[in-house]
């Protein structure tokens, strides 16, 4: 796909342009990707990030829980942790916007791998 939004754009199942859907697959993480998820039934790249969305939330939460147990470098770890979880949700939903199929590493491949890519 091509980064000029001002190109046709192609409509996901939902109704919507499959870049919006994209990006908001990721508004409120898992609770966006998992309805995201289930309810759009073509578009490959909606899929794609709702589900990347979905496995960077569970991954996301379950660091939170270890590095909570962790003194010390855990607690510092877990203080800056929110920062660059917000900047790496800014990152993917402005990727989505632009119709990018920005994958993680990990987490990009198991997405791609569950949604049918």
């Amino acid at each position: 796909m091509s980064d000029n939004n001002t190109e046709n754009k192609i409509k996901s199942s939902l109704g919507m342009d499959e870049n919006v859907a994209g990006l908001f697959s990721y508004l409120l993480g898992f609770i966006t990707g998992i309805i995201f998820f289930i309810l759009e039934k073509e578009s490959k790249f909606v899929k794609f990030h709702a589900m990347q969305s979905i496995i960077l939330s569970a991954v996301l939460t379950v660091l939170y829980g270890i590095l909570g147990f962790i003194p010390i470098i855990g607690w510092i770890i877990l203080l800056l942790l929110p920062l660059i979880t917000m900047i790496l949700w800014i990152v993917l939903m402005i990727k989505a916007y632009k119709n990018e199929y920005f994958k993680l590493p990990i987490i990009g491949d198991l997405a791609e791998k569950y949604s049918g890519k």
